[in-house]
């Protein structure tokens, strides 16, 4: 028991957000990934169905391999796990240089009509 009267695990679950860990505790302090720079639309794919015991890896990279046994987003991905995208960017860093999961960027759209075109439409459409 705490000071407060509180056992050591109460004191980290809270009823409403479950158990309190902290993202860098996730990453284990790490803000950028290993490797790769995932948008939020870049499609996530896992490279294999079940992941081995692997050194170094937490519930949380098995879970994304888990979830990613279909395509999903890695906003979804994060929305899943209930974790800041930029934890889930880390986590998926881990798993690219470990060839678990295959991350598809959005294709750059080429050819995009330049501002004056944009501008032009929104003063036709004031002038109505």
């Amino acid at each position: 028991m705490t000071v407060s009267g509180e056992s050591a695990e109460e004191r980290w679950v809270d009823d409403h957000a479950g158990p309190v860990v902290r993202p860098y505790a996730v990453t284990r302090g790490r803000a950028r990934p290993v490797a790769g720079k995932f948008d939020l639309i870049s499609l996530v794919t896992a490279t294999r169905t079940e992941p081995g015991p692997e050194m170094g890896l937490g519930p949380e990279h098995l879970a994304i391999v888990g979830l990613c046994q279909r395509a999903l987003s890695v906003a979804e991905v994060a929305a899943h796990l209930d974790l800041p995208v930029g934890t889930i960017r880390v986590l998926l860093g881990d798993l690219v240089a470990r060839d678990m999961v295959r991350v598809r960027e959005p294709y750059a759209v080429h050819g995009l009509p330049d501002d004056s075109v944009f501008e032009a439409v929104i003063n036709g459409l004031r002038a109505l």
